[in-house]
């Protein structure tokens, strides 16, 4: 990763109780995942960013474009920063329809385009609520609505801060697949705010884990999802996210294989044609171990797998193990009774039965 394909973004806000300060380099495409409790600080970095934070010093570089240096006498307003910025609430106009909430700001756009109000309302499936009043809007539509208004100032960077954290579970399932399409057909770096596991599984590319203004962990999706040593490999959600391709449909018994580096697993059948990549995650309490492949079980997806690595659980009754599925980590939530009767250890060859896969999307 090049100086120009990178954000270099190094903050500190102090304020009374709470101190942010950060240190990060981070890819400059993908959904990057400011992830953490209330008040870790995911906001306030996302303000810094934004140019927002009147209280921050400190240094942002966005691919070799120096957007703050504060021992440089560099700060450049937010106004002057090609982004887009979406809020928990969509705050669209009211005295606007939402065409004329989309084209509001348009007269920042440069000349590169990066994205078109056509695109944008093509990807949010807006087209047809385009002369309706924001008052005639589901929270959904709203939400998109905002969305397609901030891609319609063909941002460089776009933050969002919990932009489903207001909707309800339906809603949120509903814009979900229209994230997802930012996702894999812009190219638009997004910093992306939540608290909520789900979310940062489905759409995540990368993930910095914050806590109390302090950066915890950072990296790509999979293996920070994967590491013991994490806050998150503690909770109920613990657990690691695949990437895998459709690989063949069992008609017969309604069934769809999914390929993915180091095995396969098979799940109800998928209505996604062959060669489709999806993601799938697999939770730490839904695989167990044995030291040889089971025989004359109803667990379809045995895995055979490499211990490399053990550590506490929340609870004195668990522990956690990691394992190498040919090249894929998995985590295992499993008795210390179970521990000591298999005798697992580093390095040792297992089996991991999957009894259970979530499909994310």
């Amino acid at each position: 990763m090049t100086p120009d394909e990178a954000i270099h973004a190094r903050f500190q806000v102090i304020w009374p109780g709470f101190t942010l300060e950060i240190d990060l380099k981070l890819p400059g495409r993908g959904v990057t995942a400011l992830f953490g409790h209330s008040g870790s600080g995911k906001t306030t970095l996302l303000r810094c960013l934004a140019g927002l934070e009147r209280q921050s010093t400190g240094l942002l570089n966005f691919k070799g474009d120096v957007w703050q240096d504060s021992a440089r006498g560099i700060c450049r307003p937010t106004y002057q920063r090609p982004l887009g910025y979406v809020f928990q609430e969509a705050s669209l106009f009211p005295h606007l329809s939402v065409w004329k909430n989309l084209n509001y700001g348009r007269k920042r756009v440069n000349n590169k385009h990066k994205v078109s109000l056509d695109q944008a309302v093509a990807l949010l499936g807006i087209g047809h609520l385009l002369d309706r009043m924001p008052g005639r809007l589901s929270g959904g539509e709203r939400q998109r609505v905002a969305i397609a208004r901030a891609l319609a100032t063909s941002p460089e960077l776009l933050l969002m801060d919990e932009p489903l954290a207001a909707l309800d579970l339906k809603r949120k399932n509903e814009i979900l697949p229209y994230l997802e399409r930012l996702h894999d057909e812009l190219e638009i770096p997004v910093f992306y705010v939540s608290h909520a596991p789900d979310e940062i599984a489905r759409l995540a590319d990368h993930v910095v884990l914050l806590s109390e203004g302090r950066v915890v962990a950072a990296g790509g999706l999979q293996e920070t999802l994967a590491r013991l040593d994490l806050p998150t490999a503690f909770t109920e959600d613990a657990g690691v996210v695949i990437e895998a391709v459709v690989a063949d449909h069992d008609e017969t018994y309604h069934l769809t294989r999914l390929d993915f580096t180091g095995g396969s697993v098979v799940v109800a059948r998928r209505p996604e044609a062959l060669g489709c990549r999806l993601r799938f995650r697999v939770h730490a309490r839904d695989v167990s171990l044995t030291l040889t492949r089971a025989e004359g079980t109803s667990i379809a997806n045995l895995l055979p797998a490499t211990v490399t690595e053990v550590a506490d659980a929340d609870t004195p009754a668990h522990a956690l193990v990691r394992l190498d599925a040919g090249g894929t980590p998995l985590i295992a939530r499993i008795t210390r009774r179970s521990l000591a009767h298999l005798d697992v250890t580093l390095n040792k060859p297992m089996w991991a039965q999957i009894k259970a896969v979530a499909l994310l999307g």
